[in-house]
């Protein structure tokens, strides 16, 4: 029966999930019964199925389908849940909201695919199959990376990505906020920052090497108001935004706002309009920290996350070993050479983020080169998670030949314009396990999950987004929350799963 193979089909795959006879029918006269604490949760799963089902869902102290917190399901941890569905009755419960979120997004998959529109359906029997789940995630860190500074794209398309993270369980929205070629978090002391940096002339056109450009203008940028509200809304579908911020290196489109900020400050600069690694990078002189912590404190005020990514990556000491200020800098902090600026520069803005109460994150290049107080992402070699844990870092895995969705899919010549490096494709990403193989217990509990990085050179619009974001992320969605490895039994839960993703219009990857 149709309903029976849909819990065969969840996406991410349950740790446990047992079907039992019959179905629960969600109609007009169906009633919550939310527990103290739940109303969030009762509040999205009305908001979720009203669009297609027409359901009130009202609260009712006779409800037959309940929602409750219990803070001594502690088995359950911050995100799992239990879901029993009876034919008179629906049980979902967790030990924290987070649980119930999660549990929302399965009952979502449970109902007919037709639940997922955002149109209204008629003649559909929302049906829930009877079944006991009880669904626990391995790794709290199931994250997606979206860089809007290459392109940018409006609030209200990041808010369709979120909901779709969220259908995935998709714990980290990583939000790569600004780049060499373009700035777009909003800081009110520094208005030129999106104003200048905001913007750039043209775009190269090919990858990195390319003489040929498009001479389209390009540009963009957020409101506080607009980021403020993503986070309220990614919140509410238990999602996280954690904001990037790219120093010392990357930072283009900032020192074609604020010159001063650099290693020549009577040098004018554009916003880059090429890509690959720029050369120009901020200075090491005071005045410098100053404006990254101004613009951490604004990001810290609009962004609630915990973490604060601040790059760190690709970022070329040449401008240091020639300028007079860094080489002072670098002998008055007793280090070897302007090159090791670049540890201590991190280790300037991570100690400030620290005293605020945030842990910054960092892109790292080898696993051995960020401050300890670093939670790291190792993307050049998947041999440096294990490096980076064993140093006592606390790691994301974002290896590049596994989670890079900006690689091609395919070897197929009608596949849209990527990324140099060759592919990424479906049977590589669900292959992928953060955690080495040889790592002792207490390395592998530093491990942190995981996450895909989309980085948008090439990728204009968001119908591009989803094509290359999808299965892919569902891949990574399924070996991150329940270490499945069976390729098999993924591929069959997908192919029922694309008639969800078919329902909310995802243009996905065929």
């Amino acid at each position: 029966m149709p309903a029976q193979r849909s819990v065969l089909t969840l996406v991410p795959r349950p740790t446990k999930a047992a079907l039992r006879p019959g179905h629960f029918t969600l109609d007009a006269g169906t009633a919550l019964h939310i527990g103290a604490g739940a109303e969030p949760a009762a509040d999205l799963l009305r908001t979720l199925l009203a669009p297609a089902t027409g359901l009130s869902l009202r609260p009712s102290p006779d409800g037959r389908f309940a929602l409750t917190l219990d803070p001594g399901l502690t088995g359950l941890g911050n995100e799992g849940y239990g879901l029993t569905v009876a034919p008179h009755a629906v049980l979902l419960r967790a030990a924290h909201l987070t649980g119930l979120l999660r549990g929302i997004q399965t009952l979502r998959q449970l109902l007919p695919p037709q639940a997922l529109s955002d149109t209204p359906q008629r003649g559909t029997r929302w049906l829930l199959p009877c079944a006991e789940i009880t669904d626990v995630p391995r790794h709290p860190w199931r994250g997606a990376m979206l860089d809007v500074a290459r392109h940018f794209q409006p609030v209200s398309y990041l808010r369709r990505y979120v909901d779709l993270l969220a259908l995935h369980k998709i714990s980290v929205f990583h939000l790569h906020l600004t780049d060499d070629q373009g700035w777009r978090m909003p800081v009110a002391a520094l208005p030129k920052l999106t104003e200048v940096g905001g913007h750039r002339a043209e775009s190269q056109k090919g990858p990195a090497g390319s003489d040929t450009y498009d001479g389209i203008p390009h540009g963009g940028a957020y409101t506080r108001d607009e980021l403020v509200d993503l986070v309220r809304y990614a919140a509410a579908r238990g999602v996280t935004v954690m904001p990037e911020i790219e120093m010392p290196g990357h930072v283009r489109a900032a020192l074609a706002a604020y010159p001063d900020l650099g290693n020549h400050p009577e040098r004018t600069l554009d916003v880059w309009t090429r890509w690959g690694v720029c050369d120009t990078v901020l200075g090491v002189h005071d005045e410098v920290l100053d404006f990254c912590r101004s613009v951490l404190d604004e990001v810290m005020d609009v962004f609630p996350s915990p973490y604060i990514h601040v790059g760190g990556e690709e970022c070329p000491t040449t401008e240091w070993t020639h300028s007079v200020a860094a080489r002072e800098r670098a002998v008055a902090q007793g280090l070897p050479g302007p090159a090791a600026l670049h540890g201590w520069f991190l280790g300037q803005i991570g100690d400030f983020l620290v005293r605020r109460g945030r842990r910054p994150v960092g892109w790292a290049e080898t696993g051995a080169e960020l401050p300890l107080d670093f939670t790291v992402m190792t993307w050049r070699d998947s041999a440096h998670t294990l490096t980076a844990a064993r140093r006592g870092h606390p790691v994301v895995s974002a290896y590049h030949r596994a989670t890079y969705l900006d690689y091609a899919q395919s070897g197929d010549p009608r596949e849209p314009l990527a990324q140099p490096g060759g592919v990424v494709d479906l049977p590589a990403v669900h292959a992928h396990d953060p955690v080495p193989e040889d790592a002792a217990p207490d390395v592998a509990a530093r491990v942190l999950g995981t996450q895909t990085q989309l980085w948008t050179e090439f990728v204009t619009t968001p119908a591009h987004i989803e094509y290359l974001t999808y299965p892919r992320l569902c891949a990574l969605a399924d070996r991150a929350w329940s270490g499945a490895t069976d390729w098999t039994d993924f591929r069959s839960r997908l192919d029922e799963h694309t008639v969800r993703l078919d329902a909310l219009d995802v243009r996905q990857h065929p």
